[in-house]
């Protein structure tokens, strides 16, 4: 396989329970085996990952940034949808 053709997947780890994952990089692999022990080995040295993701970087749909008024737009008209109006207590983590 040339380099080209080996495909990009896209990493993301979680790194405590409770929080969501978060993109971290890139690793190019074969397939999703490799790619996740690519993942591993690349973004976990330091014990830091709960729970590692891989997604073929091709099956990621992303918005165009110039967009954004569209897609975001009846948002702001609809302010009782903001969590705004609620007091979370301190005791609650991560949220």
């Amino acid at each position: 396989m040339t380099e080209a053709a080996i495909p990009l997947w896209e990493v993301f780890i979680r790194s405590r329970n409770g929080l969501a994952h978060r993109h971290v990089g890139s690793v190019h692999a074969a397939d999703a085996g490799m790619a996740l022990q690519a993942a591993r080995d690349v973004y976990t040295r330091r014990g830091e990952g709960l729970s590692v993701w891989v997604v073929p970087s091709a099956a990621i749909v992303a918005s165009d940034p110039a967009e954004k008024e569209m897609l975001f737009e009846p948002t702001a008209s609809k302010i009782y949808r903001h969590p705004t109006f609620y007091e979370v207590p301190d005791d609650v983590g991560h949220m």
